[in-house]
């Protein structure tokens, strides 16, 4: 393995660029990607460590780490299984209104998020055309009390806010593989006696796995930093729905930059580490699937 990896890497390239490309691509993350990065470190490093604690350890600051992280978590629970079932219908399925449904997928990427999520908190609230049957007289929010459940300008609308921005992500990193999977392992499973639930649970899942993992890990990561969406439909309470991204704009806002800076070096940080165990985790499960076939 080892002599044929370096052959490729002596083999001349068929398509030549290679050396404008490289420094095009370099100057490209380093202008954009890396240099910010290293500013905003070099920004923080003026301050004392005391200081530095004291910006992310304010009790209004670490109550919006747990609800941004446990809203990023609930909000990635369910875009992964709807983002799985979408990604499904898109891909097994023929029928009309398909191409339809597989352009809105996108629509979170094209829509401002700011616009998202004015549009969800108009919807959701109690009087809205969603929202009324989440009221305590309605449909579903009969079963929630008698003041039903409160999606806008409560914690619900966090999670919905975010599974709404992230749900791409799970769709269109699923969709490519199950579009490749080829037929002959089910038809093989099916030939051998395994009903469709049998070839779905241990033919088909297992080699969705690494994409799965990957979809929504990168919806976790994307829901960590979200915004425009959540601010619009969160209410913005201290202590009960406020996230880490509006702290920064807050503290922005008291004109406090080294506060912003160090909070925004820990949801930077967070993001780095969630990166790097994510790399780990595709190598562990591509690994894993090879080994099972």
């Amino acid at each position: 393995m080892a002599t044929k990896t370096l052959r490729f890497f002596n083999e001349t390239p068929v398509i030549p660029g290679f050396s404008l490309s490289f420094g095009f691509s370099t100057f490209y993350l380093s202008l954009i990607i890396l240099l910010p990065i290293s500013a905003l470190w070099l920004y923080v490093s003026d301050m004392s460590w005391a200081q530095y604690w004291q910006a992310i350890s304010d009790r209004r600051v670490v109550q919006s780490y747990w609800v941004t992280a446990s809203g990023a978590f609930y909000s990635t629970v369910a875009a992964t299984f709807v983002g799985f079932v979408l990604a499904w219908v898109i891909t097994r399925y023929e029928f009309p209104g398909r191409r339809l449904i597989d352009a809105l997928v996108d629509l979170p990427f094209a829509l401002p998020t700011s616009v998202a999520g004015l549009t969800l908190a108009t919807l959701f609230v109690p009087g809205g055309w969603l929202g009324q049957w989440f009221a305590g007289d309605g449909f579903i929010g009969q079963w929630f009390g008698p003041e039903g459940l409160k999606i806008s300008y409560a914690y619900p609308g966090i999670v919905l806010a975010m599974t709404f921005t992230s749900l791409p992500f799970v769709v269109r990193i699923v969709q490519p593989v199950m579009e490749d999977l080829g037929a002959e392992y089910e038809e093989a499973a099916q030939t051998l006696g395994a009903n469709k639930w049998q070839i779905f649970w241990r033919v088909i899942l297992p080699s969705l796995i690494p994409a799965t993992v990957t979809g929504a890990s990168q919806a976790f990561i994307r829901s960590l930093g979200e915004f425009g969406a959540v601010i619009m439909i969160a209410g913005n309470i201290p202590f009960k729905t406020e996230v880490t991204s509006l702290m920064i704009f807050v503290r922005l806002q008291e004109f406090n930059y080294p506060a912003a800076a160090a909070i925004a070096s820990v949801i930077l940080l967070a993001s780095l580490v969630l990166l790097f165990l994510l790399q780990l985790a595709q190598s562990h499960l591509l690994g894993w699937q090879r080994n099972k076939k």
